[in-house]
């Protein structure tokens, strides 16, 4: 075995320790350089996202904004059909349950036949799309009877309302992903036949289509940060 005097064994001690302090540093930093790299990922997620608008309406562009006799069982509407009944156009000073709204619809037109609105436009969706759905709905001011409206969107969403009869316009929010391509309408059916429905107002559709430019920069981040820390190593144990 060999012998080293104080001075040799003093010396040596203080090599093996700069080296495990050295090997420490490097683990630590790869931890926490891929820490950086998740949390950077983390915070930017939503603007690595591209966001399209594929419907906003609140209805008073139609008809000029004015509501009258005429938008009573109205089907000029610049984005939507009415199908399978009727809906009113109402507000601004005409059938305005709820003053300060400007147009808004009423979903159980004046036929005794309550209507479907439904998207002119059939909206296409990729995997991985993430879709944000918005609308106001209100009860019927009129009658004591909770009316029902199911929204939906092709496969990827359905869900049916139940409104009360003075509830004042509430804003709903929905977002789902999508799992495999397709493609779909918008839809608001009313289910009453009394012509008196809910109220639906300022609709907004729109999807996030995630970034792969974002992805790749992300990766080249961690990267850079390994390659740093490889040169320091290296740079470290030259000096030691």
């Amino acid at each position: 075995m060999e012998e080293y005097t104080p001075l040799e064994f003093l010396m040596e001690t203080r090599i093996m320790n700069k080296s495990i302090v050295f090997k420490s540093l490097n683990k630590i930093g790869i931890v926490l350089t891929a820490l950086t790299a998740i949390g950077f990922a983390t915070t930017n997620s939503v603007s690595a996202a591209s966001v399209t608008t594929l419907l906003q309406d609140d209805f008073n562009q139609e008809n000029n904004g004015v509501a009258n006799l005429a938008t009573l069982n109205y089907t000029q509407f610049s984005n939507w059909n009415v199908i399978n009944g009727s809906v009113d156009l109402i507000g601004n000073g005409y059938f305005d349950f709820l003053p300060g709204n400007g147009l808004y619809v009423d979903l159980d037109g004046s036929t005794f036949k309550a209507g479907t609105l439904q998207s002119k436009t059939t909206f296409n969706f990729q995997a991985g799309d993430t879709v944000n759905l918005s609308f106001q709905l209100a009860g019927n001011q009129r009658n004591n009877v909770i009316d029902p409206v199911t929204v939906s969107l092709g496969s990827l969403f359905s869900e049916t309302f139940l409104l009360p009869e003075f509830q004042g316009f509430t804003t709903y929010t929905r977002s789902f992903s999508v799992a495999s391509a397709t493609s779909a309408r918008l839809n608001f059916q009313e289910t009453g036949a009394d012509n008196i429905g809910l109220l639906l107002d300022n609709v907004t559709l729109t999807k996030s289509v995630p970034e792969p430019g974002s992805i790749m920069g992300i990766l080249g981040f961690g990267a850079f940060g390994l390659t740093s820390l490889c040169k320091r190593k290296q740079q470290a144990a030259i000096k030691a």
